[in-house]
């Protein structure tokens, strides 16, 4: 039974893991459009909420593919700059592929090279600074906060994440039926 418990905790732990870096991605994002492009606030992404799930599934792939360099902080950013950078090409042709269009463009806007407007030097820096921080910061300081409220408040826990659950899958399920929410 102990063994059972532990893995629900730990499917708990990743989908809130999930939750902070597809928000703290959603927050970059806001940021860039706001005070790089001066363009003001803009829900960026394809849901309403504030979370990018790109920005969620990447950050959990790059938990898993930096645990064996981990101990080599430059090798460690080499290894999160070509995951992201990988990941964030297969996105655009996945989501040209079931919208139409991908929701980025990096031509034009002096982020380096790029490819196709897909990818592109900066941001492939950019992520790997974030990576850094995912890994060795954001990280282990979730899994200690997440680890004390699931010890003191059990049923609060359980509670906040079926909510955050229930909140982003019908945020998805729309979504996937109607659309992305960007409008440029």
């Amino acid at each position: 039974m102990e063994q059972r418990d532990r893995k629900k905790s730990d499917v708990i732990r990743w989908f809130l893991v999930f939750l902070a870096f597809g928000f703290v991605g959603w927050v970059y994002e806001v940021c860039i459009v706001w005070f790089e492009m001066h363009l003001g606030f803009a829900n960026r992404g394809f849901l309403w909420g504030p979370c990018l799930p790109i920005y969620g599934v990447g950050g959990l792939l790059i938990l898993v593919v930096t645990v064996k360099v981990r101990k080599h902080p430059i090798l460690c950013f080499l290894v999160v700059c070509l995951f992201a950078t990988s990941v964030e090409l297969l996105a655009s042709y996945l989501m040209e592929w079931w919208m139409g269009s991908f929701l980025w463009d990096y031509r034009n806007t002096g982020y380096g090279p790029t490819f196709e407007g897909r990818i592109a030097l900066r941001s492939s820096l950019q992520f790997g600074l974030m990576g850094m921080a995912a890994v060795y910061v954001v990280y282990p300081l979730m899994n200690k906060v997440v680890e004390k409220v699931r010890e003191k408040l059990p049923r609060c826990y359980l509670v906040m994440t079926l909510m955050l659950l229930a909140t982003f899958l019908a945020d998805l399920v729309y979504h996937l039926i109607h659309g992305s929410n960007a409008k440029w």
